[in-house]
């Protein structure tokens, strides 16, 4: 159905194949910039990656002025506030980000902190308030293709003191450029892959099938759902497959754009509290609860999630299928593709695999009912519901 009104922004220019990393000079100085910091973590660097992206970005006159790479897995307002000042003492004039979704945030925040001038990321906590302020050139590289953070309105940044999680949202977020280069995911593990796999899975039918969708987002997140049912699989079972690896990548980045500019749902919202409760990895949450609150939904969705069928199981499944079982069959093709990569490479698909404990479950429903990805699900959740779901996927 065609909303009465919507917004959609992707502005992002996507490089996308083999080599693309050899064009980010080029782009470099398209966007006036000779002098990038690249941002990245210690893992990349110790591996190599963040080598053959420096390589490739030296080039044509490009020479990086700084390199920071312990941007840890949770990053913080603090690291924020550290890489602002080394830039600034480093005569930069440029972010290139490698990494995933942790590394990603931070440079969003770098250089939201940059653009406006400021001394504390926390100083701009606040939704869509941001005016453009100084452009700062920003590539965005990433290293799995599940978060979608290269093409988000939306960075997730930990308060240094207080330890939440603040969610800065701006349409000035976006980076300028996404380079997906195959060599930049060859070497994920086969549990991760599945694991960020199956969190683009749940951008794309959450931002499909939500109250804010629209035209547009469901065009993404069709294409990245479709992608994803054709080859995450193939990347699992043998990660050198490199039209596997590319083909998730643009799902990814797909997929952040759909819910980027649609919103999400309740597998968000509890997956979210059961992030901040119980430390449960996003993905592995997503992986979760996908299945289980597409059943919630049902009831109001079946034709929705009918529609999805073709995308994620193929032409001939969705013709064989009568419609009005499409629905049910979709979450049943969910929860079978869950299912089989926990086979392949031990991916977690209940709560107790996880690690989570019952005695939990009050605190995560209450975190999900106040979660704002909440408040767009199609249908009513209270936080008997949550528990509901929860006790469901416990085992």
């Amino acid at each position: 159905m065609l909303p009465d009104y919507y917004e959609f922004q992707h502005s992002t220019k996507l490089l996308s194949g083999k080599l693309a990393l050899e064009n980010i000079p080029m782009e470099l100085h398209m966007l006036g910039a000779r002098c990038p910091m690249v941002l990245s973590d210690q893992v990349l660097f110790q591996i190599g990656t963040l080598k053959t992206v420096c390589d490739a970005v030296q080039a044509d006159g490009i020479l990086i002025g700084a390199v920071y790479h312990e941007i840890p897995a949770d990053s913080s307002s603090a690291v924020v506030n550290e890489i602002a000042e080394l830039y600034r003492r480093s005569g930069c004039d440029s972010l290139v980000a490698v990494g995933g979704g942790s590394v990603l945030d931070t440079a969003k925040g770098v250089r939201m902190l940059l653009s406006q001038q400021a001394e504390d990321i926390m100083e701009l906590l606040g939704c869509e308030i941001l005016s453009r302020g100084r452009h700062i050139p920003f590539v965005a590289v990433p290293t799995t293709s599940g978060t979608g953070s290269e093409s988000t309105l939306v960075a997730v940044i930990r308060n240094a003191v207080s330890g939440m999680k603040m969610e800065f949202i701006s349409y000035y977020l976006q980076p300028d450029v996404t380079v997906l280069d195959v060599r930049m995911t060859l070497t994920l593990p086969p549990k991760t892959t599945a694991s960020t796999g199956l969190d683009a899975l749940c951008h794309a039918i959450e931002a499909c099938t939500c109250l804010q969708r629209n035209p547009l987002s469901e065009a993404y997140g069709t294409a990245a759902i479709r992608m994803i049912g054709r080859y995450l699989k193939r990347a699992v079972k043998n990660g050198r497959d490199e039209e596997a690896r590319l083909g998730l990548a643009n799902a990814s980045t797909m997929a952040g754009a759909a819910f980027s500019n649609s919103m999400v749902g309740m597998v968000h919202a509890i997956g979210h509290a059961l992030g901040g409760v119980c430390h449960v990895p996003h993905g592995d949450a997503m992986t979760i609860l996908l299945p289980w609150c597409m059943e919630y939904n049902m009831e109001k969705l079946s034709d929705d999630y009918g529609e999805l069928l073709l995308y994620l199981a193929g032409p001939e499944t969705y013709a064989a299928t009568p419609k009005e079982e499409r629905g049910r069959a979709m979450a049943e093709q969910v929860r079978t593709l869950s299912g089989e990569l926990h086979d392949l490479c031990g991916v977690p698909v209940t709560l107790k695999e996880a690690g989570v404990k019952r005695e939990d479950f009050e605190a995560v429903a209450q975190a999900a009912i106040n979660d704002g990805a909440m408040i767009v699900n199609p249908v009513k959740v209270d936080k008997s519901d949550v528990i509901a779901v929860l006790e469901r996927a416990y085992e």
